[in-house]
């Protein structure tokens, strides 16, 4: 049995499509808040801490005094990419279970534990999300 298509509801379907893109377009990202915010971390402090930790002499880190390390992957727009480690979604929760533990979620790995704890490490996650 064929449909013809003059009786396709084409208001109703293009009304259908507005509403999907708007709902797919309309993120917390795209409003202006900042991915890292579901993570409730403080950027300015996860660059200081960074710095402290010495994630630097292993990594490349935009915006960190002699994070010029080359053991480690570079973290430039680190905000943009899909995996963590290779394997691991790029979400915040993820990101912070990462940094604290990264052992846990790879063994053997080379990224060490370093006694992250979980405020320390969200607002490490706040910084690198904003490396864009």
């Amino acid at each position: 049995m064929r449909f013809p298509l003059r009786h396709v509801p084409w208001n109703r379907i293009a009304a259908a499509c507005i509403l999907v893109l708007a709902f797919g377009v309309i993120t917390p990202a795209s409003a202006g808040q900042p991915e890292w915010a579901v993570i409730d971390g403080d950027a300015r402090r996860g660059a200081e801490l960074i710095q402290q930790f010495g994630c630097g002499g292993c990594h490349v880190v935009p915006g960190v005094g002699g994070a010029h390390g080359d053991v480690g992957p570079p973290l430039t727009r680190f905000g943009e990419r899909i995996y963590i480690a290779g394997m691991l979604r790029n979400t915040p929760p993820n990101l912070v279970r990462w940094l604290r533990d990264p052992q846990g979620v790879v063994a053997g790995n080379a990224m060490p534990n370093m006694g992250v704890t979980e405020a320390e490490a969200r607002d490490m996650a706040a910084y690198l999300y904003t490396l864009r």
